[in-house]
């Protein structure tokens, strides 16, 4: 809790028992997207207990779950990713169901670089209106080789259709780079996170995406994955209000980093988000802590006012995701 008011992380990956991911592999190399899966309530609960746990020792009170970036295999064919993609929000919607308390579901769609996202609409809809998810996770990049249209394109205009009629946010979330450039260096999605995120920002803040679709809401990670380094001129930053468009989450473990993420961004479009459980496990020299426990972080930022805090830690995450109630 932060001043009596819940902490809500927006950035949250899935925990699952570790023939999940067995599941997901054997439907892609097997050929059989109609495999069932076989994963009880109480393998599932056990799964949670070290998550809710963790969200507990990092003072997050209700998380937004979506699934792990790495494992949306958005490269697979487009019937295998329509499967997988099902399988994996049926599987979020269980563990929301079983603590509903301390998540709230957020999908993944089935995204491909052969196919515009049209074929996205139904399953973004199912998940919102039957499953009640507050959200979807959108991949810039889904083939990973750089070959999708950018985010102010018209391919990606049926989906912000939908999710404005919906009224729920998108979160620009990458995951795997098949970039030959970069293939030696290890954990290379998350280079690819920052440059896809980057890209992403400078493309929604520089195109007329926001005048098509004016009540669409996107959120990038990371604090929009890279520092601008010049000052706000007419040929480098989009001299127009997005304030009501374009939103950041705080993920991000540099202090010096997150500091000057914040004053770019503002504090009015930034959100708590931890990637909790997920690339945040190295521990702080300093505090003995993993680096994803971020809320004594920002609230040790002098320059951030009471007044700010609150609205990162829960004001915020409550203006963005309308269909998120505590």
């Amino acid at each position: 809790m932060f001043q009596n008011h819940k902490v809500i992380d927006v950035h949250g990956h899935m925990s699952t028992p570790p023939h999940f991911r067995a599941h997901l592999g054997g439907m892609v190399s097997l050929n059989t997207p109609n495999r069932k899966l076989d994963i009880s309530d109480e393998q599932l609960e056990n799964a949670q207990k070290s998550h809710l746990k963790g969200m507990d020792d990092r003072n997050i009170d209700l998380q937004l779950l979506g699934p792990r970036p790495v494992a949306m295999w958005h490269w697979t064919r487009p019937f295998l990713q329509e499967a997988i993609c099902r399988v994996t929000n049926d599987v979020i919607a269980r563990i929301v169901k079983l603590h509903p308390d301390r998540f709230i579901g957020m999908a993944q769609l089935p995204q491909s670089a052969e196919l515009d996202t049209r074929n996205c609409v139904a399953e973004l809809e199912r998940c919102v209106k039957e499953l009640g998810f507050a959200g979807a996770y959108v991949n810039p990049d889904p083939g990973g080789r750089r070959q999708a249209p950018g985010m102010h394109d018209e391919y990606w205009y049926p989906l912000y259709a939908k999710a404005e009629e919906l009224d729920v946010p998108l979160m620009v979330h990458p995951s795997t780079s098949y970039d030959p450039r970069i293939e030696v260096i290890p954990h290379n999605y998350q280079m690819n996170n920052y440059i896809e995120e980057f890209i992403a920002m400078h493309l929604l803040s520089h195109s007329n995406v926001f005048e098509k679709f004016p009540r669409l809401k996107i959120v990038i990670c990371h604090c929009g994955g890279a520092l601008n380094r010049f000052i706000p001129t007419d040929h480098h930053l989009a001299q127009k209000d997005l304030s009501k468009n374009l939103f950041y989450d705080c993920c991000a473990y540099d202090v010096d980093f997150l500091t000057a993420g914040i004053k770019q961004k503002g504090v009015d479009q930034m959100m708590f988000g931890t990637e909790f459980p997920g690339s945040g496990g190295a521990v702080r020299p300093d505090t003995g802590r993993p680096s994803d426990d971020l809320f004594p972080v920002i609230d040790s930022l002098e320059f951030l006012s009471a007044e700010d805090k609150l609205k990162i830690f829960h004001k915020n995450p409550l203006t963005v995701f309308t269909r998120v109630k505590v």
